[in-house]
């Protein structure tokens, strides 16, 4: 039920029926009230200074937009680094050290999935997940952290911090519920830099170990976006967002197709990896332009620079 919800919800938003965009006008007058409260919101809300740098990378809509594989590239050029997510679909509730200096300390299940997949890919890094980001925060300054990165945190309005937006094309530009948006599209202009796939970054996909039938399998947002990466001919189920697979799920796909290896994206390798199946893993990397690198580190040596002054000015 959960899959077909997931699937019509995002046709709802990004590739609308008639019937869907009839719906679409029709609660129109619910996401005025939703946007004048998240207007309302941003206008009074209080930032917070941690005395440590935070970097941000968030969108303004619901779904996938690259966010993930963008944190892991940034994080991986610094030491003493702690990256903070909310940890969608986990079974551990509360704020949870998911690796600390690149050891993993907990299961897939308590972490969720792109938690376990983003300490696996940062070595270096601590990853924490809780819902609370201003606890999440002290609990990585006491971990010694020196630079924080926080995923999909653009509308933590409450938190100072450089703000990476990811802006996504879309030709529906209301907010929820008539649309994918959960801030206005023109608070962009809050970001302290805006970015936009295969413009400012892009993805570079190439398959490990390559199968004669494989079959591909996700549960990422907007999983159709992967399809421009495999053969047509190539069979397909997508699930829900952050959707737990069970062993037997797996066994039945393979067997339906014949299937030789089950196609995954890194973020779904690993929830499966453990099934003991046959994997063809899309290995993701980014190519990013300088001028990101640039304003970052931009950004690293202001707050270096006031530290210091901080730190000259106590008697």
């Amino acid at each position: 039920m959960k899959r077909y919800l997931a699937k019509w919800i995002e046709s709802y938003f990004y590739e609308p029926s008639i019937f869907q965009k009839f719906l679409s006008f029709f609660l129109i007058p619910f996401t005025f009230i939703y946007c004048i409260i998240v207007i309302l919101k941003r206008f009074f809300c209080k930032k917070i200074d941690f005395k440590i740098p935070i970097i941000s990378v968030g969108n303004l809509i619901v779904g996938g937009s690259g966010k993930t594989p963008l944190i892991i590239k940034l994080a991986n050029r610094f030491d003493e680094v702690a990256i903070i997510l909310r940890g969608y679909n986990r079974a551990k509730d509360g704020l949870l050290v998911v690796s600390q200096n690149g050891k993993i300390l907990v299961d897939v299940n308590s972490s969720g999935d792109e938690a376990m997949l983003i300490a696996k890919k940062t070595p270096k890094a601590t990853v924490l997940v809780s819902k609370d980001r201003i606890k999440a925060i002290k609990k990585a300054k006491e971990l010694n952290a020196k630079i924080v990165f926080l995923d999909d945190a653009f509308h933590r309005c409450n938190i100072k911090k450089f703000d990476i937006l990811i802006d996504v094309e879309t030709k529906n530009r209301f907010c929820l519920p008539s649309g994918p948006y959960r801030e206005p599209f023109w608070f962009k202009r809050y970001a302290n830099l805006v970015v936009k796939e295969g413009v400012d970054f892009k993805r570079e996909v190439k398959i490990k170990n390559p199968t004669k039938n494989m079959v591909l399998v996700s549960a990422i947002a907007r999983a159709k976006r992967l399809e421009k990466y495999v053969d047509k001919s190539i069979k397909k189920y997508f699930f829900e967002d952050h959707h737990r697979f069970t062993k037997k799920e797996i066994e039945e796909i393979i067997k339906k197709e014949k299937a030789t290896s089950i196609l995954v994206t890194q973020k779904d390798e690993v929830k499966l990896s453990d099934f003991g199946f046959n994997l063809s893993i899309m290995e993701l990397d980014l190519d990013i332009d300088e001028k990101i690198y640039e304003k970052i580190d931009k950004y690293l040596r202001k707050c270096n620079e006031k530290e210091d002054s901080n730190s000259s000015d106590t008697p």
